[in-house]
């Protein structure tokens, strides 16, 4: 299973009942955080985010609201006694912009390593992870991102007992590793597991203008989390000279991508009340949400 939270949904700066935009995924012990503006080790904090598990932070743009919060997470993470790497992900001048944010925060007791993902689109493996970036429409580099899980086979318990397999060997067969009774037979993960299970997908795009590749980005995603920098139909044109969509631009990608959910985020600071506007995107959309600060789901029973 996967946990996802939103520990922030406001785009451009923090406000007293608003963290910047942030997505917090959480897969077999480890976590990945994608952007990290001001104040985001607060934000996490008060979603009840385990900063212990993070070993993965994705950066999809270098605009303050994105990136301006780097070095107070990185000295957080360490005053929680964090030892093992972290790894940081992002466009093209990664390496520039976390040299510049950590000169306030040079001595950590942890490695950071950088992992720039230049100017194609990319895809990469890590924490059992398949990574995927596509470049959107924003004025300056910026990625979104689309994860997928693999899980683990159906384990059949009924199978095993049959076998006279213990049940402390059950979590080896699982994870597709043979055993040997006492006996001296070998079990074969095969003997017990009934089958694959399709993986879980989560996709996250923002800061953009809305483009028809990201539905085919987005495709059959189990949660799309999308930014909808204003509800307001009427305000489309202007938030797409800016590089940004209105709610229904958000809902007709959604829509066209056969998404499973939407996750509306990166409010402007303008709108106070976004939920208002959630009739006009469910009209195109129907399995359209508006995020909220600490919003959180399980994905893949």
């Amino acid at each position: 299973m996967v946990e996802v939270c939103l520990p922030g949904t406001g785009g451009m700066l923090p406000l007293e009942n608003r963290w910047t935009a942030s997505c917090w995924a959480e897969f077999q012990g480890a976590a990945v955080l994608i952007d990290c503006g001001e104040g985001t080790q607060l934000a996490l904090k008060k979603a009840d985010c385990k900063l212990s598990r993070l070993e993965l932070l994705l950066i999809t743009h270098f605009h303050a609201d994105h990136v301006a919060g780097l070095p107070g997470l990185l000295l957080t993470l360490g005053n929680y006694g964090k030892k093992t790497p972290l790894t940081i992900a992002g466009p093209a001048g990664l390496g520039q912009v976390v040299a510049s944010l950590m000169t306030i925060a040079p001595h950590l007791p942890y490695p950071v390593i950088l992992e720039e993902l230049g100017e194609g689109d990319r895809a990469f493996d890590l924490l059992g992870i398949r990574f995927a970036s596509m470049h959107l429409r924003h004025g300056i580099p910026c990625l979104g991102y689309r994860m997928t899980f693999k899980r683990k086979p159906i384990f059949n318990p009924d199978k095993a007992k049959r076998l006279g397999v213990p049940l402390r060997q059950y979590k080896t067969l699982h994870a597709g590793q043979p055993v040997v009774l006492e006996n001296g037979s070998q079990i074969l993960p095969c003997m017990v597991l009934d089958g694959e299970r399709r993986p879980i997908s989560l996709c996250y795009c923002t800061d953009t203008q809305p483009f028809e590749e990201i539905s085919s980005f987005a495709h059959g995603a189990d949660l799309f989390v999308c930014e909808g920098m204003h509800g307001d139909g009427g305000m489309g044109e202007k938030m797409r000279e800016k590089g940004h969509m209105v709610f229904t631009d958000s809902a007709g990608l959604a829509r066209r991508a056969e998404a499973k959910r939407l996750w509306l985020t990166h409010f402007s600071p303008a709108m106070k009340e976004p939920e208002q506007y959630l009739a006009a995107a469910r009209s195109v959309f129907e399995h359209t949400e508006v995020g909220y600060d600490g919003i959180r789901t399980t994905l893949g029973p």
